[in-house]
């Protein structure tokens, strides 16, 4: 029996673990793109910044990061990007709104 319980606890750490992130919504994304990225990033559908500085949403969409490259981003940020406070829900929310521009 207690082999059995420990095979289920290894089996259920290996799916977790291997569980996808919880999907983010991309309606609150692209608010938050709005509200804090647009003053600097060029955000579909908005008239954004001129095309020289940081890469549009759409090149990072298509930049080939992972959403978990994304996330680690956007949970450090470097180089001349402000230093938000996103939560984990908003960064979702941020990756979800650029995976939609793929």
């Amino acid at each position: 029996m207690t082999k059995l319980v420990l095979a289920a606890s290894a089996w259920l750490a290996v799916t977790a673990l291997a569980a996808p992130a919880v999907a983010g919504d991309v309606r609150n994304g692209a608010q938050l793109a709005q509200i804090w990225c647009a003053s600097c990033h060029v955000i579909p559908g908005t008239d954004g910044p001129a095309l020289q500085g940081p890469p549009s949403f759409r090149a990072i969409a298509h930049s080939g990061k992972t959403p978990d490259q994304l996330q680690v981003f956007l949970e450090h940020p470097h180089g001349s990007m402000p230093q938000l406070s996103l939560t984990r829900a908003e960064i979702a929310d941020l990756i979800a709104y650029i995976d939609s521009l793929r």
